[in-house]
């Protein structure tokens, strides 16, 4: 857990960014939209292709989501590029974000939620407004279950947060159903 807020922080502070597009841009990827994937299909994937990263994201899903989606793959292009070039479809394809149930998607998932919100809007947020878990995932644009693995990783580095919730493999699949 320490190795991906280690690496979110890094990558933010060297591109000066918590915009997963700008991560993207500053990293060398391409982002593509594919229009061939229904909502409730394939998120997206990320390949390397004669060392050329890619970042593929499903254009049918909304805007929000696509920022999500984004971030995921700029996650796994910056973590995951052994994995990725190993792989034998040699791309890190996503059905399923806020997945916790494999090690490189709950990686993925922890860097995107520790790279898009800082430890001190996450404080600053829950100690000036009264918010419940929900309202404060809202105010801080995230999603969330993207904002329980934030809190998850603060526990782990010894903030006194609490997460109500569990993380959930299953929300952005649902969320899009809706």
């Amino acid at each position: 857990m320490l190795f991906t807020y280690e690496a979110a922080e890094k990558a933010a502070r060297r591109h000066d960014t918590r915009d997963p597009y700008e991560l993207l841009k500053a990293i060398g990827a391409i982002t593509k939209y594919e229009y061939e994937y229904e909502p409730d299909g394939l998120k997206g994937f990320s390949t390397i292709i004669n060392r050329v990263m890619y970042a593929v994201i499903n254009g049918h899903l909304s805007e929000h989501d696509q920022r999500i989606v984004a971030g995921h793959e700029a996650a796994h292009l910056v973590l995951h590029k052994t994995e990725i070039l190993t792989s034998p479809a040699k791309a890190l394809k996503d059905f399923n974000l806020y997945d916790d149930s494999g090690r490189l998607e709950y990686q993925a998932n922890s860097f995107l939620a520790d790279f898009l919100v800082s430890d001190d809007d996450v404080m600053e947020t829950m100690i000036y407004d009264d918010h419940d878990f929900f309202a404060t995932a809202r105010q801080l644009y995230i999603p969330a279950p993207l904002f329980a693995f934030k809190l998850y990783s603060m526990m782990q580095r010894g903030f006194n947060v609490r997460n109500p919730v569990d993380l959930d493999s299953t929300f952005l699949a649902r969320e899009t159903e809706e």
